[in-house]
């Protein structure tokens, strides 16, 4: 039972929701801009539409899988609105580095999918969804940094680096589970490994720009 949930878990991350969008527009996600299957790189290339469209189901797939395996557990947790006390939880320590396992596989499939070629996304927006089923204030609190910073600078992968950044020192700060907070720290390290290639970019100053306020076009579809 357990391991198949931990291999439906990285099923779940490995739909390629990018991909699929990209295909149904009539080209390969990969072929255009950074190459990934993100809803930024979607965003650039086919609009924005499609962009916050994969950007929710991504999401989607990170917090619906965490509270199916949460339920299927029967883990029984309570919020408090204080921000230090936002996360109280009654969990048997094993639960816990169990849903850490599939937070993890979640993470994996959709950075790694088997169903293009082990290639993916760079997990923001399904780990900001796993980090909401975790502790959605601190969830909100790292989305709320991503879109101040990606609003002022126009660039998601600085968001998508300080957020991460952010939410694991705010997940530091609250009474969540230590497993928990391991894992959005090793999840914020691997969303900065992938993001390597745009850290390249931003030092050469060739790093691709989104705008909020643009129309539904996308700037350019070249290959970078």
């Amino acid at each position: 039972m357990e391991l198949s949930l931990l291999i439906l878990a990285y099923f779940i991350g490995s739909i390629p929701t990018g991909y699929l969008v990209g295909r149904s527009a009539g080209l390969d996600i990969r072929e255009h801009g950074s190459g990934s299957t993100g809803a930024a790189n979607v965003w650039r290339t086919l609009g924005k539409d499609k962009g916050f469209l994969v950007f929710g189901i991504d999401l989607i797939k990170g917090t619906t899988t965490i509270l199916l395996i949460q339920s299927i557990g029967e883990l029984k947790t309570t919020s408090s609105p204080l921000f230090f006390n936002s996360f109280e939880a009654n969990i048997q320590p094993q639960n816990e580095w169990f849903v850490v396992g599939a937070a993890l596989l979640v993470i994996l499939g959709h950075s790694y999918s088997c169903w293009i070629d082990f290639k993916g996304g760079k997990s923001v927006a399904t780990g900001l969804g796993i980090l909401l089923a975790f502790n959605w204030i601190v969830g909100l609190g790292a989305f709320s940094f991503w879109l101040a910073t990606v609003v002022m600078w126009r660039t998601t992968s600085i968001g998508s680096i300080l957020a991460a950044i952010a939410a694991s020192s705010l997940m530091l700060c609250t009474h969540s589970p230590v497993a928990y907070k391991l894992m959005v720290c090793v999840g914020s390290l691997l969303i900065i490994y992938r993001h390597r290639s745009n850290l390249d970019r931003l030092w050469r100053g060739t790093e691709l720009k989104i705008n909020f306020f643009e129309s539904d076009r996308h700037e350019n579809i070249s290959t970078d």
